[in-house]
């Protein structure tokens, strides 16, 4: 096959039009391509006047021997397909999945395909049982701490807006979406360039990647806690429960969330290899999306689907400010999974249809700023904040909200949009929550920021406090064989280990675990 890029269609384009032009680009007859095939589309929308969507396509044509590829527009298709390693032992215990995020997940799939049966324990619930007792806190303010936004199944990209887009360039992101297409996403995450599923179509993508894993021979438990570990000559010989049960095994991916707090202590207690990470905290911040439709696509708006944004600025003083995890047409939602401790999120519906859009508005932290050298000291700079937010909002979760006039100082904050987070608000300052280099960086920001994009700092907006929950703030160290430095057997996986930041890389991380699992074995990579 033949990929043929920069292929550009109005945005009501069809894909006879998209044959045409792709024919047009090889120099051959339509009636020539046997088959054509999307992998990527792209919305440009840099001139107002001329917005429309850029495809690349995969081309099967009868005959290629005479097309000359120039490896820009034109090159040939690459083999993008995951092959499992293959050849090798089975270990004598079955291997041991703490957690079930993406890393959890994906670590356990591809160790079902490959016949290694694995053991997942997930500390929180399923997801029905999960968004009951999610529902249960928004509606009455009513935690459960082991099955919240944080925990259960799917992770905290559950209840978010199950956003696929990553950075990283890996064959192993094809995986995942073909996966998750596969259990049930829509097909279109294959090729879109800003891919997303939604929180309502992804508990059951993630409901049906468990079941397969199950059907390859897997088991996966609920309400499963990680207390402790058995050790012998400094690795693993079984994983210890709350219930006081022992599951023998001499290898187990560590795929904890970035919230598994109280298991990042039991973790310094054993004396695993931990070190501070950087990370973001902020707010959420709440526009009308009509606005940022009208921002982003002038009078095109009305034909396109809700837009989203995505800004930086570095202050005077170096310190980065950005948005971060933008949800269209969405809502900002309670996350906390401490007792009397606010953590807020965003969360969009597959629809994206809501009135308002949100976005967390994050100012970078590092580890100097934590005032401890301790591992762990970056968690407790979150829970500070937390704690403080929590009083701020006055107890039983509601948020801390300010309107940005209010905040900036200028005039006509007005009502604006009426705040999406559940159980309730209260007006404050984000003065009391945050240190000052936090508020100050705002501040500086926010201004900036409704330069590039009109109407962001506009005095109505709405943030909510407090965002702090974007990333882990610590790392588990791991060696060149992806196991844990001190213990061999153990492999820390995902974006609770400090290797991952968002759903597609956190899987990715959990498959690269279960490949060195199976390399122990002798498993060997497939080749193309």
């Amino acid at each position: 096959m033949i990929r043929v890029s920069e292929l550009k269609l109005p945005l009501d384009g069809t894909k006879e039009q998209l044959k045409k032009k792709a024919a047009r680009a090889l120099g051959v007859a339509p009636k020539e391509i046997k088959e054509l095939k999307i992998f990527r589309r792209s919305l440009d929308a840099r001139k107002k006047d001329d917005i429309h969507y850029v495809y690349t396509a995969d081309v099967l044509l009868e005959d290629e021997s005479r097309i000359r590829v120039d490896g820009k527009k034109l090159a040939p298709a690459p083999d993008i397909a995951y092959r499992l390693p293959k050849g090798g032992d089975m270990p004598e215990k079955r291997p041991v999945v703490v957690g079930f995020g993406p890393a959890g997940m994906f670590a356990a799939l591809l160790l079902a395909e490959m016949g290694l049966r694995p053991i997942v324990l997930e500390r929180g619930g399923d997801v029905k049982s999960r968004r009951k007792a999610v529902e249960q806190f928004w509606e009455t303010g009513k935690l459960d701490t082991e099955n919240n936004v944080q925990f259960g199944e799917g992770g905290a990209g559950t209840f978010s807006d199950g956003k696929l887009t990553t950075r990283i360039k890996d064959l192993r992101c094809r995986k995942v979406l073909e996966e998750m297409a596969e259990a049930g996403a829509p097909e279109e995450i294959l090729w879109d360039a800003k891919p997303h599923i939604g929180t309502d179509l992804l508990r059951g993508v993630v409901q049906n990647i468990r079941e397969k894993i199950i059907a390859l021979g897997g088991e996966v438990r609920f309400h499963a806690k990680v207390s402790g570990f058995a050790w012998e000559n400094g690795k693993i010989r079984a994983v210890l429960l709350e219930n006081e049960e022992r599951l023998e095994t001499e290898d187990a991916v560590l795929a904890l969330g970035h919230s598994a707090r109280d298991t990042f202590e039991l973790l310094e207690r054993e004396g695993f290899a931990l070190e501070q990470k950087p990370f973001a905290v902020g707010v959420r911040i709440e526009h009308p999306q009509e606005m940022i439709n009208r921002a982003q696509y002038g009078a095109a708006a009305e034909n396109l689907p809700a837009a989203d944004y995505r800004l930086t600025y570095t202050t005077k003083a170096g310190r980065g400010v950005y948005t971060f995890c933008m949800c269209p047409g969405g809502m900002v939602v309670a996350a906390a999974s401490e007792k009397c401790r606010l953590a807020v999120n965003g969360m969009s519906l597959h629809a994206r249809d809501g009135e308002p859009a949100n976005s967390a508005l994050l100012v970078q932290v590092f580890p100097e700023d934590f005032g401890s050298p301790a591992p762990l000291a970056g968690m407790y700079f979150q829970r500070d904040l937390e704690e403080k937010a929590f009083r701020a909002g006055g107890g039983g979760y509601a948020a801390p909200v300010q309107r940005v006039g209010a905040f900036l100082g200028t005039a006509g904050s007005g009502e604006g949009v009426r705040p999406t987070y559940r159980p309730g608000v209260a007006e404050s300052r984000l003065d009391d929550i945050f240190p000052a280099f936090i508020t100050d960086a705002l501040r500086e920001a926010l201004p900036a920021m409704g330069r590039k994009l009109k109407g962001f700092d506009r005095p109505d907006a709405l943030l909510t406090a407090v965002e702090s929950r974007s990333s882990s703030p610590v790392r588990i160290l791991r060696n060149e064989n992806g196991e844990s430095l001190r213990f061999g057997g153990i492999y820390p996986a995902g974006e609770g280990a400090g290797y991952a930041g968002g759903i597609v890389s956190a899987a990715v991380d959990g498959i690269a675990a279960a490949e060195q699992i199976a390399a122990k074995y002798g498993w060997k990579k497939a080749g193309k």
